[in-house]
């Protein structure tokens, strides 16, 4: 049974397969077998590594306990880095003393947010994502987790609505479903979505298409009917590899005829109007007849006659 639990288990489990209180007094009065916590006994000596204390804090909670939240997305492999405190998850009714370095969360539905077969006990990749929307401080934040969650290829848009409808008190549902909808369109950055809010939406540019694949590149944004390519870059600086790809890339299309710009996050994020009247601009010299329209009071770009401003979208 430790075996399967990293060389954790309860006392619980040691009496039920046979040993007594004594024996186990003596495996740890030898130091062979350590407490982790009240209840809970590593048997080896030595330092507890990172899954034997995920697997003790997660037995010292018990019944129906599972790892949840930051945890959960550090078993998904969602963030890189393990939180400095193990995230549980336990039913509601459930009486637990907090312990330092465990926090618990209370849940009506424990057992339906488990992943079925994953050990040590974690809640679904979904539902770990939806957890931890509704404990972000803001709902950029929020955004950013179901942002995150798609880019890594481990769920889908899709699978991410599903599990928000299903739960029946959600913390800023209708702008994570909108998000969601942006998401699904190829929106695979924090970045790339505001462009498409703040800029394309709010100025009522033509609508671009997401990720587009050209031979070993993929476009942020492409508006194809008229050659224009948009490609947004988050990061503050690039390592010297990064930079050279970056040209590459823009160099490839520019041979292929295309007509590059490249924003950052200030630009799209401060200026998101400017922005829109450059790449308007462009988008007119290839073609487009379309005109951009002011996005509201302070947007230097001209309202049409019979305009109504166009609402940014949180």
């Amino acid at each position: 049974m430790w075996d399967q639990q990293a060389g954790i288990l309860t006392r619980r489990q040691a009496l039920a397969a046979g040993l007594t209180d004594e024996a186990i007094d003596a495996q740890v009065g030898a130091a062979r077998w350590q407490r982790v916590y009240p209840g809970v006994l590593a048997t080896f000596s030595g330092p507890v590594g990172r899954e034997a204390q995920l697997w003790a804090a997660v037995l010292f909670a018990g019944t129906g306990a599972v790892l949840s939240h930051e945890t959960a997305a550090e078993l998904h492999k969602l963030v890189s880095e393990p939180a400095e405190v193990v995230h549980i998850s336990i039913p509601v009714g459930r009486s637990v003393r907090a312990r330092p370095g465990i926090v618990l969360h209370r849940s009506r539905n424990v057992e339906r947010l488990r992943h079925p077969v994953l050990e040590p006990p974690r809640t679904k990749l979904e539902e770990t994502v939806l957890d931890l929307t509704q404990t972000s401080p803001d709902l950029d934040s929020a955004i950013g987790w179901l942002v995150k969650a798609v880019a890594s290829r481990r769920t889908t848009a899709t699978r991410l609505l599903e599990a928000l409808t299903a739960r029946h008190r959600v913390r800023w549902r209708r702008e994570l479903t909108n998000a969601l909808s942006d998401v699904a369109d190829g929106c695979h950055s924090m970045l790339e979505l505001r462009y498409a809010r703040a800029v394309e939406r709010a100025h009522r540019l033509p609508h671009g298409c997401r990720q587009r694949r050209r031979g070993s590149w993929y476009d942020d944004v492409a508006y194809i009917d008229f050659g224009v390519l948009v490609e947004l870059d988050g990061r503050a600086a690039h390592a010297g590899e990064r930079v050279f790809r970056d040209h590459r890339r823009d160099n490839a299309a520019v041979l292929s005829g295309a007509k590059v710009l490249r924003y950052g996050l200030a630009d799209v994020t401060r200026r998101p109007c400017v922005v829109a009247g450059e790449v308007a601009t462009v988008l007119r010299s290839a073609g487009w007849v379309g005109h951009p329209r002011s996005c509201g009071p302070g947007c230097p770009l001209p309202q049409q006659r019979g305009d109504s401003p166009v609402p940014r979208h949180g």
